[in-house]
């Protein structure tokens, strides 16, 4: 069954987690540093909030699948497969370099400096 996904910059991580935290009335179900995901199945959304600098409000949406069936199915769509803590999205090539891309700008952790070696 698939989901929808929002995922949304906020300003403060910590108010935001509690307020929504209280809102969904659960806590996340993955929570870093700079990221917490809400899985909620009633209503089902993958809801993913973070504070990494980018401009405050709905950084993308989406919906994902649960497995291939459902993700070739709506692959025509800007959608995702998650498998763990991976992501897998269509096939088309021209998609597949815009998703790196998009990766690397709004989803991607900030650990290191390519010009650091």
């Amino acid at each position: 069954m698939k989901r929808f996904h929002v995922h949304v910059s906020v300003g403060d991580l910590s108010q935001s987690i509690q307020f929504y935290t209280e809102l969904f009335g659960s806590q996340p179900s993955v929570l870093k540093s700079d990221y917490a995901r809400w899985m909620l199945h009633d209503p089902r959304v993958n809801f993913a909030i973070s504070q990494r600098g980018a401009a405050l409000g709905v950084q993308h949406l989406g919906i994902q699948a649960e497995d291939r069936a459902e993700l070739e199915e709506v692959y025509g769509r800007e959608t995702f497969l998650t498998t763990g803590e991976s992501t897998v999205y269509g096939h088309d090539p021209v998609r597949t370099e815009l998703v790196k891309a998009q990766e690397v700008a709004c989803c991607a952790p900030k650990c290191c400096s390519s010009e650091a070696a």
